[in-house]
């Protein structure tokens, strides 16, 4: 499986001994922003692999996914950090990092633990909102537009979003370009925008604690 070490991907994998370094499984919708933690913080005995991004399409397939990521790997490691939170898994995945012995994030999904799972359960209001990440407004077409058929029939689009009254916008990153983009996601659906800045929220504080 491929592994990021040092910002570089390979398909050979790592030297067979690991002293000291932690494996981070993430979800591929996360490596933007790990690889940016590592890199500001100078973690550099942090190994990532990345699952495809894609399975947020099928949650029923996350858990089987990681523990077959974790299974494959473990042995080579001091520590193994799961980098998704429940991600629509229904409770499968944290029953099945409990099995394992490994920790993951808290939180029902990215949205939650990028504002920070307090803040955003303070928000039950908010079931009419629509989330979009860094990752998700720069593939919005690739991960909401073209998957739902919207490209093909737009017509669509009020079935779909026709209960949601805003898009919110939560930026990891000041990028006015990003920003644009994510104001034209919101026109293109109806919504009206909100953009909040959330940076990495929880996914920076279990790094660091993965990071020791």
């Amino acid at each position: 499986m491929a592994l990021i070490s040092d910002d570089v991907l390979t398909d050979e994998g790592l030297a067979p001994a690991h002293q000291g370094r932690v494996l981070l499984i993430a979800c591929g919708a996360l490596a933007h922003e790990v690889l940016a933690l590592k890199r500001a913080n100078g973690w550099d005995h942090l190994d990532l692999q990345c699952l495809p991004a894609n399975l947020h399409l099928y949650p029923d397939r996350i858990t089987a996914a990681v523990e077959n990521a974790v299974l494959a790997q473990r042995g080579d490691y001091d520590a193994v950090f799961v980098l998704y939170a429940d991600c629509g898994t229904g409770g499968q995945l944290l029953e099945k990092c409990k099995e394992l012995g490994v920790e993951m994030i808290e939180g029902p999904h990215c949205y939650s633990f990028f504002e920070g799972n307090a803040v955003f359960a303070a928000h039950p209001d908010e079931f009419t909102a629509f989330y979009l990440t860094d990752f998700l407004v720069r593939q919005f077409d690739a991960f909401v537009w073209r998957p739902m058929g919207l490209d093909k029939h737009p017509q669509l689009r009020d079935m779909y979003f026709g209960n949601y009254t805003k898009l919110v916008y939560q930026a990891q990153t000041n990028d006015p370009a990003l920003d644009a983009k994510a104001e034209d996601c919101a026109r293109r659906l109806g919504l009206a925008y909100e953009r909040r800045f959330t940076g990495y929220g929880d996914l920076a504080v279990v790094m660091a604690q993965a990071a020791g």
